[in-house]
């Protein structure tokens, strides 16, 4: 028996181990299925370069004592700093994110269809907020946003069925009031709140990859890569690899989806419960060509196309050419893949923020912990986190623990 046993290599766990291993504490192990550390973080050497085959993921700078852990591993000499573009391409112009920022960026005559329909919105008539997705979509950017850009967007990526997602994960959106959507018209630039990562890192040399390897290499032999965990006894606390290794903890920190592995020892409430979280997957696929833009990163809402986003590699990667686009796995067809592309299938990428999820969390959550097993990161507590935020909640419970 382990003191620490620690499921998943991605950020959640590499951060977690190496976090204990400060504080002194060597009796953990890591087990990850993958053979090579870094979950949806991974990277792959591509057409001459790294890509990011879980897809696009970043540093951003606003977590300095996260950084100045991970710079630890990765230098930050060895990194270079972007400030953020991304984009959202529409059939009559291409727009800086968020949208109701940069309505000043299209045609006039399309300005004002925008206007009117934000000034109208439920929000800014001081109406009830609605429960449904689709409506608060509309109660909050008016009917014109929703209809030719949330919406469409939102349903490439998550499903069309949006209304089974709730509200509750919204307000984490990008804030810009009527007011500051109108000043930036008249001013001829942005207001209101910036959107994640707006200022960001990515690696000179390397891509964000490399940073998971080198932290997974200071681990040694307290790293089990390539072994699959089939299934999680709340009971002992304890897991079965997929080479048949039982492996037990006085304590267990699981950053793996509670749905793919079989959990032993659940009530039977959360038996009944835990099929209901549900996530989407998604295809990265490289093209040698990429769209002439200077973005890092544009938004297809188009329901033509396959794909909802595409990141230009060649824009922040430096020396490497193409892009990657990324679809849900529902919508993705092999024979739209470009002749000499490469595609990678995450089956795991996005958890979904379905309207009973919180409830489901929380009582899964509270249940595991009693049996010292404890959530941690995007899949352990079904959020969804970026890397440097993931990386803050394994230091701080490194140091509760």
């Amino acid at each position: 028996m382990t003191k620490y046993l620690i499921l998943g290599a991605g950020p959640a766990g590499l951060a977690l181990a190496n976090r204990l291993l400060d504080r002194g504490e060597a009796d953990f192990l890591l087990v990850e299925k993958e053979a090579q550390a870094g979950g949806l973080c991974r990277s792959a050497p591509v057409d001459g370069s790294p890509l990011d085959t879980g897809g696009g993921h970043f540093l951003d700078v606003r977590r300095p004592k996260v950084n100045e852990f991970l710079f630890r591993f990765m230098p930050e000499d060895e990194w270079e700093t972007f400030a953020r573009d991304s984009r959202i391409s529409l059939p009559f112009a291409e727009i800086s994110h968020p949208f109701e920022a940069n309505i000043w960026q299209m045609p006039q005559d399309k300005q004002v269809e925008y206007l009117k329909s934000i000034a109208v919105a439920g929000c800014n008539l001081g109406t009830p907020m609605p429960e449904a997705f689709t409506d608060w979509i509309v109660w909050k950017l008016g009917d014109k946003i929703a209809r030719d850009y949330m919406i469409p967007y939102n349903q490439k990526m998550f499903g069309n069925d949006l209304d089974q997602l709730g509200t509750y994960w919204l307000e984490k959106l990008p804030s810009v009031s009527f007011d500051e959507t109108l000043l930036s018209c008249l001013n001829r630039k942005a207001y209101g709140t910036q959107p994640g990562h707006a200022r960001f890192y990515y690696p000179k040399k390397y891509g964000y990859g490399e940073l998971w390897l080198r932290m997974a290499e200071r681990l040694k032999s307290k790293i089990i890569l390539g072994n699959p965990v089939t299934e999680l006894d709340l009971n002992g606390p304890g897991v079965t690899l997929a080479d048949g290794t039982k492996l037990s903890a006085r304590t267990l920190v699981t950053s793996i989806p509670w749905t793919a592995v079989e959990v032993r020892g659940l009530s039977e409430s959360l038996s009944e419960r835990l099929p209901r979280l549900r996530h989407t997957a998604v295809n990265v696929t490289y093209r040698a060509d990429a769209p002439d833009t200077p973005a890092h990163w544009v938004y297809y809402p188009d329901p033509s196309l396959d794909y909802h986003r595409i990141l230009m590699r060649k824009n922040f990667c430096a020396g490497s050419k193409g892009c990657w686009t990324e679809t849900n796995s529902v919508r993705f067809h092999p024979e739209n893949e470009p002749e000499g592309g490469f595609s990678f299938r995450n089956e795991y990428a996005y958890p979904l923020n379905t309207r009973d999820k919180p409830a489901v969390m929380r009582e899964l959550l509270s249940f595991a912990k009693e049996r010292n097993v404890i959530g941690l990161g995007r899949w352990g507590e079904w959020e969804h986190y970026n890397s440097d935020l993931t990386v803050q909640l394994a230091l701080d419970l490194a140091d509760a623990l």
